[in-house]
């Protein structure tokens, strides 16, 4: 069985979005696992977690503009960039697109600043103190600053936050699978919800992580709104099973 070849949010803003324009923002991010996130913050707002996004690593905002539009009234979005590559007008860019696809200044921080050199607290008060319910983790790609960006990340979620991690078993950064495996042995409260697979070498797979005690809530949402993206197969993410949420769900022809 092959899945939908596209997946919406279920958000109108959103899912216009990801079929009109999503594409013609600059990015490596893929449409898939937008959808799927954006979806995510659908199932948190319907079981009552509210509260600001924050992305570590915005580019030129196409990952970045599918959450802000997925915010609810009175909250907010804050991509974190350190606007360097590939040259210092990137982040005219980004408030560019931002403004184009319809973020308004209102609902977006812009913050050009090192994630790998902030305490919670600084992030935390640019949003007023505010806990996250979502940050995406697209920052620098190796062990060590993906440590300290996953460090950063659970220090600023709220009850019922999920981090998603970008560019997981990419083939140019093999060695950032170390720095998971190390990180949820250190937070045993915190575990893989679902996985989500790759749409090409670039578009990359993603991780969710939760807390443990939001699992079952956010799997059960996961599978209403997406059963017909999951790989029956699922993940043996020991010492648990997760979801695995791909366009192609398929199996290996056995004969």
């Amino acid at each position: 069985m092959t899945a939908p070849t596209t997946v919406g949010s279920g958000i109108p803003a959103v899912d216009a979005y990801l079929e009109e324009s999503y594409d013609k923002v600059i990015g490596m991010s893929s449409r898939f696992a937008a959808g799927i996130c954006c979806g995510l913050m659908r199932i948190q707002s319907e079981l009552g977690v509210k509260g600001p996004v924050a992305e570590l690593g915005a580019f030129e905002g196409r990952f970045f503009i599918a959450l802000a539009k997925a915010l609810q009234d009175g909250e907010r979005a804050l991509g974190i960039d350190i606007f360097e590559w590939p040259n210092p007008q990137v982040i005219d860019r980004f408030e560019a697109n931002c403004v184009r696809q319809g973020v308004p200044a209102e609902k977006r921080i812009t913050w050009k600043a090192d994630s790998n050199k902030m305490a919670p607290e600084e992030l935390l008060a640019k949003l007023d103190g505010k806990k996250v319910r979502l940050i995406h983790v697209d920052g620098e790609h190796t062990q060590a600053a993906l440590t300290k960006d996953l460090e950063l990340a659970t220090a600023v979620i709220g009850d019922g936050g999920v981090i998603v991690l970008d560019d997981m078993l990419h083939p140019g950064y093999p060695t950032l699978m170390v720095a998971v495996q190390a990180y949820l042995d250190r937070h045993p409260e915190m575990t893989v919800l679902c996985i989500i697979d790759r749409e090409s070498i670039y578009a990359a797979t993603k991780f969710i992580l939760c807390q443990k005690t939001w699992f079952k809530k956010y799997e059960a949402g996961l599978l209403d709104a997406y059963r017909a993206n999951v790989w029956p197969m699922g993940s043996n993410f020991e010492p648990h099973w997760c979801l695995v949420l791909a366009l192609d769900t398929r199996l290996a022809p056995l004969e």
